[in-house]
């Protein structure tokens, strides 16, 4: 709840500041007029706008965007369409989109409902919010927001660099495991050894849900998924997928009492797709479709 309302409020700040510049032309006074004149010349504007402005349902319950954007409000639907086109390309288009579409889907043509619809990809608009709350120093707010971002597009890889930096500014620094864009819970830290980045191996197996079993006589692990067995022994360079040998360029290890691996290895071996980001250090491993 606490994001939704973040990101609530973070639109409607937004949307009402690109609206407030629209607004101020448009109340232009004229100079040779003198303040009553100007309110009752307003007042009949208003009066006659109203009564132009198609009628809307009204909801049960009011938004922090009601007054401004609501059945009642001075621009309604058509301040939103201006708004948009000042800021289209830039975080608060998604957010705007958002709102035509579901206050006033009705009054749109099938022409904008297509524009907004593309305009609203679920990540996108997301990972917008995000840089909102971000912007205005709600960073733990922008983490949640952009882990929802990750959700609805596993594969951006973008997505997961912005959640990396939105870490490393509330301290979370070294390296970062994703795996179907959740984030395992391991009791030791994933870490890059020789080049190769170790994880451990239960977490990543687990996520991935994979069968796990440890013998202790021969130092080895063993994880099954479907058809796959992938075989790998400590400090050893020897691995076995299927029966198949393979050599490893860095061996599995033990550290803290957790057997971790070479997370590409293992991960491709299982049918998963692994990609590395570098400037945060983040490793993403999907399930291929």
């Amino acid at each position: 709840m606490k994001t939704k309302k973040a990101w609530s409020i973070a639109a409607a700040c937004l949307v009402a500041t690109s609206l407030m510049a629209g607004s101020a032309f448009a109340a232009k006074p004229n100079d040779n007029g003198n303040a009553d004149n100007k309110a009752e010349a307003a007042a009949h504007s208003n009066a006659a706008a109203k009564e132009k402005e198609p009628k809307v349902e009204s909801e049960s319950q009011d938004s922090v965007t009601s007054d401004t954007y609501g059945n009642n409000g001075k621009q309604g639907y058509k301040g939103l369409l201006n708004a948009l086109e000042n800021v289209k390309d830039k975080p608060a288009g998604p957010v705007i989109a958002d709102l035509l579409l579901n206050k006033y889907e009705v009054m749109l043509s099938a022409e904008q409902k297509a524009e907004l619809e593309a305009l609203i990809e679920k990540d996108k608009a997301l990972s917008a919010v995000a840089d909102i709350l971000d912007s205005q120093g709600n960073v733990t707010d922008a983490v949640y927001v952009q882990k929802d971002a990750i959700r609805a597009n596993l594969k951006n890889i973008d997505s997961y660099k912005k959640l990396g930096k939105l870490y490393e500014k509330l301290g979370k620094k070294g390296v970062k495991l994703y795996v179907n864009g959740e984030e395992p819970a391991v009791e030791v830290p994933p870490f890059i050894r020789d080049g190769s980045t170790l994880v451990p191996f239960r977490a990543i197996s687990e996520a991935l849900k994979a069968e796990v079993s440890w013998n202790g006589d021969e130092r080895s692990v063993t994880v099954t998924r479907d058809d796959i067995t992938v075989k790998l022994f400590i400090d050893n360079a020897t691995a076995y997928v299927n029966g198949k040998e393979v050599t490893l360029e860095v061996p599995a290890a033990i550290v803290e009492g957790n057997t971790v691996v070479p997370v590409r290895f293992v991960s491709e071996a299982l049918k998963a797709a692994v990609e590395w980001e570098s400037e945060t250090q983040s490793v993403v491993i999907t399930e291929e479709e």
